[in-house]
């Protein structure tokens, strides 16, 4: 774990450059009408860097140098070793600016530096690295034909793929995106949230060094209405991967619908279950239980927020789990001590105060936390117990601190209430019975899930989810399936 106090990260963020151009075509530009907006650190409300704002021009702009840049074969027919090098050189480039990567993420989400240090900007160069490893590892097929035929079936890249991204993991789900689609042999047009654009930004910068062809990777910024649907209805897109909201995700398939059909790969909504049966080990299941809703502020897709826990066990649990958030440091995101910051910015810390107002309404019980200062975008871990499945806060995405915790008596009941969600993106289960391991996350609907750990993820196993929360899979080999398509080859012999 990283140990720099504040004052170094203060002297630090003195000292650093924040790119605020959007990169087109290997160069970084204003939006075509100058238009900037305003990108601001959620935890003190300074303002960062004013951020071109782009337009749809721009988004023309930049599909056309992906489409140029795809066309001319300059990147897409490289040997695989020649492109596996330049992705090798862009992991070792990210890990040589750790600091400042995980600065500017601290700073521009809110979330404390020591993640962004640990776990983020790691976790996004290895992504690279682990990418570049596998683009030649992976074969084509001969088929079974007879002796007078020949049928070869062989992945081809799909062409321009525009990645819009969430504003959580800004750099970690970019480099989920973006790592299958470039080794593959494709042209990106990367799209960050308006409010986290500074990571993405520096990416490209970092690319540009590592030696990626111009027009492989453009990033616009901007807003969501603006960027992100021009991207959704342009008919030079050949694909679309999309990580955020169900409602966004909607409206990202009827952009496809009213252009040119192009696949739209959607990782959306969450309202993770965690089950927590009696034959667990306790102190375990509390302490994952913690980090399953808390960590990043609760802003995680997989958040566990629901957690459902047998009867007999429920009040030495609820005991342990309360001390355990009552123990948890909140507030500056430059503390080295801190584990729960700020979340994206105010507007969504009144979104997330109006989902613990409505629950007391509805009568659950607040046992710690709250709405907290209506001017700050901290809100501190917070847990309702004597919730019912049909209450607003064991149904709606929260997207923040806020635990809601559901007894159960049974297995049976346990299973009916967990799979009782529009959503199915990951599950947890606490149990010492392998049979009951084996039985209950067969019954999950779920993308993954965790059997005595939490939220369990590997660059080698597939995640996405089931219903509502999208489809399609992100991380391993099964990623590479969105960006490339299926070419069978016939040769009638002689």
């Amino acid at each position: 774990m990283t140990t720099q106090n504040k004052e170094y990260w203060l002297t630090k963020q003195q000292n650093m450059n924040l790119i605020s151009q959007a990169f087109i075509d290997g160069e970084f530009t204003d939006a075509s009408d100058g238009a900037r907006y305003d990108t601001i650190n959620p935890a003190t409300g300074e303002l960062l860097v004013a951020t071109a704002a782009c337009t749809e021009q721009d988004v023309d702009r930049a599909v056309a140098a992906a489409r140029r840049s795809f066309d001319s074969g300059i990147w897409a027919d490289k040997a695989p070793a020649e492109r596996k090098a330049v992705m090798k050189k862009l992991a070792a480039l990210i890990m040589e600016n750790h600091e400042e990567l995980a600065l500017m993420e601290s700073l521009n989400v809110g979330k404390p530096v020591q993640d962004a240090m640990n776990i983020d900007i790691p976790g996004s160069a290895g992504c690279f690295e682990w990418y570049a490893e596998a683009i030649d590892k992976l074969y084509g097929e001969v088929a079974p034909t007879d002796g007078n035929n020949i049928a070869t079936i062989t992945r081809e890249p799909i062409g321009v793929v525009a990645a819009v991204v969430p504003w959580n993991f800004p750099l970690d789900i970019a480099a989920w995106k973006l790592a299958p689609a470039l080794i593959s042999g494709n042209s990106v047009v990367l799209k960050p949230a308006e409010q986290s654009p500074l990571t993405a930004l520096k990416l490209a910068e970092l690319a540009k060094q590592a030696g990626f062809p111009d027009g492989v990777l453009n990033v616009v910024t901007g807003h969501g209405h603006i960027v992100g649907k021009a991207l959704g209805l342009h008919n030079d897109v050949d694909c679309l991967a999309f990580t955020g909201s169900t409602q966004v995700g909607k409206l990202f398939m009827g952009y496809s619908a009213e252009s040119n059909m192009k696949p739209v790969w959607p990782e959306t909504g969450g309202k993770s279950p965690n089950l927590i049966f009696a034959d667990c080990d306790l102190d375990a299941a509390v302490e994952h239980a913690a980090m399953g809703i808390f960590f990043n502020q609760g802003e995680v897709c997989s958040a566990n927020s629901r957690i459902l826990i047998e009867s007999s066990i429920k009040e030495q649990f609820v005991e342990k789990f309360l001390a355990k958030a009552q123990s948890m440091k909140v507030g500056d995101p430059l503390d080295s001590d801190t584990q729960v910051g700020a979340l994206i910015d105010i507007n969504h810390a009144g979104n997330v105060r109006s989902c613990i107002n409505q629950a007391n309404a509805e009568g659950a019980k607040m046992l710690t936390g709250g709405t907290g200062d209506e001017s700050s975008a901290v809100v501190a871990p917070t847990i309702f117990d004597q919730v019912t499945p049909d209450m607003s806060i064991a149904r709606d995405e929260v997207f923040g601190p806020v635990a809601a915790l559901i007894s159960f008596d049974s297995e049976a009941e346990a299973i009916a209430i967990a799979n009782d969600s529009i959503y199915g993106l990951a599950a947890s289960l606490w149990t010492t019975n392998l049979n009951r391991a084996h039985r209950v996350s067969k019954k999950l609907k779920a993308g993954t899930v965790s059997v005595n750990t939490m939220d369990a993820l590997d660059f080698s196993t597939p995640f996405g989810g089931f219903k509502q929360s999208g489809f399609g899979r992100d991380l391993s080999l099964h990623a590479i399936d969105k960006f490339t398509q299926l070419k069978t080859t016939w040769i009638k012999l002689g």
